[in-house]
């Protein structure tokens, strides 16, 4: 089998596709659009994002300590693609694309309205790497679109279309090809759930 090899660079993908959003007190909320995403840890919840220092939102980010992850979605894509390539120095995005602020709790930044699930989260450690600065965050607060709800309450995220990048292209999400686990559950037998329910009534 035939390989190449390539010099070491940023081939872990794909990413989600993230719009971030953030304020200063008494300015205009700003949104920058990040694919350097991800979870640190579930317990306490923690969550980085890795921003060049010449951005704009990142000074707003390094002073406020706080900021809001945005999950987006086929709907969201051109707006998403224009706040990674126009800067808030110049724009007022959410007045630009038309987006909705919405208040968070726990954070001053606002959220997108459109967007389906808004991560709060409060900056724990800024560490400086090279070309980006991370902060490693935690996250304070989740608020979710109440329409993803089903009649259980539960939310289904998966039924939000949602994006991802890969190598400088956007995607949306393909065919569900399993669930956490299937590789070795079990499968029953034929009948058993009804023997399995039987049972149940008989103990």
């Amino acid at each position: 089998m035939k390989r190449e090899n390539f010099k070491p660079g940023n081939m872990l993908y794909p990413l989600p596709a993230v719009m971030v959003s953030c304020k200063k007190p008494g300015e205009r909320p700003n949104i920058v659009t990040i694919a350097w995403a991800g979870t640190v840890c579930s317990n306490p919840p923690m969550v980085s994002i890795s921003v060049r220092p010449e951005r704009y939102s990142y000074a707003i980010i390094k002073e406020t300590g706080e900021f809001v992850i945005n999950l987006t979605t086929r709907d969201l894509a051109a707006a998403m693609d224009t706040c990674g390539v126009v800067s808030g120095r110049d724009v007022d995005k959410f007045e630009k694309l038309h987006l909705t602020e919405i208040p968070v709790d726990g954070v001053d930044a606002p959220g997108i309205g459109e967007s389906p699930v808004c991560i709060a989260c409060k900056v724990r450690d800024v560490i400086s790497l090279g070309s980006h600065d991370m902060f490693l965050a935690d996250v304070v607060n989740v608020s979710v679109d109440a329409s993803y709800l089903d009649e259980n309450g539960r939310f289904d995220l998966n039924r939000a279309d949602l994006l991802t990048y890969s190598h400088g292209t956007y995607f949306g999400l393909g065919e569900q090809l399993g669930t956490f686990g299937y590789s070795v559950r079990k499968k029953k037998k034929p009948g058993t759930k009804k023997r399995e329910k039987r049972e149940k009534l008989q103990s």
